[in-house]
């Protein structure tokens, strides 16, 4: 195991990571699982669904890998939503040992059937930079990269999961320019979610031309961001 890395329990129960040379962990330390939920599928994907219900896919982008929480509860949410494919693409310039996934107790808040437990083991073991077929209607894209040399590819994504660390620690991934490069790569209606709602950040995406909304934020926080590309 990655000695920077340390598991931490946080107070819902499930485990974070503590990158140690950053001080910075991977989630809320009020509770990873709670902070994922809300912010990511509640705020992201439930009110992205609500608005396209005819839609037969999605495409999400999630920016920091990470422990694969928000991976794994999307791909719960394919379960039960079997009409729509998703189609996930995580970028994790630094991904963590498969070794220090075992050890993440997310498995036991997930449902007690052995696909969902068995994709977890396999979002972390399966091949980088290649389509991975997890379920039928799920397909993972996990890319080894940073989002700053990512290719631009204009109106790509209807769902962005921003779940890089805190601007304080990992700034230049909360600059104007990244945002924009996000906003070109959101397809018209497209939706942007983050736990963060740092003023800098909410007057950048108004400025690129999407709408912003302030929204309660998971517990422990005060506030979290939802931004929509207008539709064309």
């Amino acid at each position: 195991m990655d000695k920077n890395i340390r598991i931490m329990e946080t107070e819902d129960g499930s485990h974070t990571l503590l990158n140690i040379a950053m001080n910075e962990t991977y989630h809320s330390r009020h509770g990873a699982l709670q902070e994922s939920e809300y912010v990511f599928i509640e705020q992201g994907l439930y009110y992205w669904m609500s608005h396209h219900q005819a839609s037969p896919q999605i495409q999400i982008m999630e920016v920091g890998m990470g422990t694969g929480l928000n991976a794994i509860l999307t791909v719960r949410e394919a379960m039960q939503h079997l009409g729509l494919h998703f189609y996930y693409t995580t970028l994790e310039p630094y991904p963590i040992e498969e070794e220090t996934a075992e050890k993440l107790n997310y498995l036991r808040f997930l449902p007690k059937i052995y696909t969902i437990q068995a994709k977890f083991r396999e979002l972390h073991a399966c091949e980088w930079e290649k389509d991975v077929p997890l379920l039928e209607n799920f397909t993972l894209l996990k890319r080894k990269q940073k989002l700053e040399s990512m290719e631009t590819v204009p109106c790509c994504y209807d769902l962005i999961y921003f779940d890089a660390f805190a601007p304080n620690k990992q700034a230049e991934l909360w600059t104007q320019e990244i945002l924009e490069k996000i906003a070109e790569m959101m397809k018209p209606s497209g939706v942007f979610v983050t736990y963060s709602a740092k003023g800098q950040l909410k007057r950048d995406l108004k400025s690129l031309g999407l709408e912003v909304e302030t929204l309660p934020g998971p517990p422990g926080k005060a506030e979290m961001v939802r931004a929509v590309k207008p539709s064309l």
